[in-house]
């Protein structure tokens, strides 16, 4: 029920952005992006870039064995790979996503891009190995450039078998995550403490509580930081669902209510990827808009928040 109120809260505010004027690269639908306009990140520890856009799986890639859902979720990665994609984050936790992702893949030759990012889901540290070994198998690929230790669950005993297998080449990078801007302090210790790739939590234009620490902590440990819930759940649409999309935005290029979100997120240079999930090829495409024309400086930032709060 609750990703059909976001769905539906999205389409109303489609509705009310129709007066704006559209680019024909947003028109054009899953055209070829051109990969020199595009926003991407430096992978601090490495140099390697990636879209600055990635996309999630939670609930909606968890669809099971229905034919029909696995071929419109095939058209989503599809759109996706097609308008410049990279990373897809996903976990064990995420009931059938990981199977419904390697059907997807296995159909689109792998994708072209791909940035596998998934996760170790268990409270049992001896199962991190056979869950990383399943997933791999899910996936259809052999080596995952991203593992890491979803919500910090037993992360010390997962943490090694991350290690051991980055040695042995069956992972790029490791890393840990939170969500719901939980778990800060630990999450804090773990960054300056650990050797880690990467970090992953919530921040959105409500929940900005990781820009008092974790985002300043990421930059000068050098760690690469996904961003999961942009969208708030869906909530930020259903809170603006009746509300115009301020002229001003087309100051960063910003389009609709999701590059607004979106923007907002990759403007803060610590974020090397924000992951927000869908099940409709036109969101995916609004969401991949975001990769195209400028970003908010510090002062618009300021004015997108206050303009936000003030609603």
């Amino acid at each position: 029920m609750a990703g059909k109120r976001m769905v539906l809260s999205r389409r109303r505010l489609l509705s009310s952005a129709a007066g704006l004027s559209l680019t024909p690269w947003f028109a054009a639908g899953p055209a070829a992006a051109n990969p020199g306009t595009m926003i991407t990140r430096e992978i601090p520890k490495t140099g390697e870039r990636i879209p600055a856009v990635g996309m999630g799986t939670w609930i909606t890639f968890n669809v099971g064995a229905s034919e029909a859902l696995r071929r419109q979720r095939f058209e989503v990665l599809r759109t996706f790979f097609a308008l410049g994609g990279g990373m897809i984050d996903s976990s064990p936790m995420y009931g059938t996503s990981q199977e419904v992702i390697g059907w997807c893949l296995k159909r689109l030759d792998n994708g072209q891009g791909l940035f596998s990012a998934t996760k170790v889901w268990t409270p049992y540290g001896t199962d991190g190995a056979s869950q990383m070994a399943e997933a791999a198998a899910l996936w259809g690929i052999k080596r995952f450039d991203l593992m890491q230790i979803h919500n910090l669950v037993d992360w010390e005993a997962h943490l090694a078998t991350l290690l051991r297998a980055k040695r042995e080449g069956l992972v790029k990078y490791i890393g840990v995550t939170t969500s719901h801007g939980s778990r800060h302090g630990e999450m804090a210790r773990i960054m300056g403490d650990q050797p880690i790739d990467f970090v992953q939590f919530t921040y959105n234009m409500l929940d900005r509580e990781a820009e008092a620490r974790l985002l300043p902590m990421a930059r000068e440990r050098q760690l690469g930081v996904v961003v999961n819930r942009p969208f708030r759940g869906g909530s930020l649409f259903r809170l603006l669902q009746d509300k115009p999309l301020p002229n001003w935005a087309v100051e960063f290029d910003c389009r609709n209510w999701a590059q607004f979100f979106l923007k907002f997120i990759l403007s803060h240079p610590a974020v090397t990827c924000a992951i927000p999930a869908t099940s409709q090829v036109a969101h995916m495409r609004e969401n991949m808009g975001a990769l195209q024309g400028r970003l908010p400086e510090a002062e618009m930032r300021r004015r997108m928040v206050r303009y936000i709060e003030g609603l």
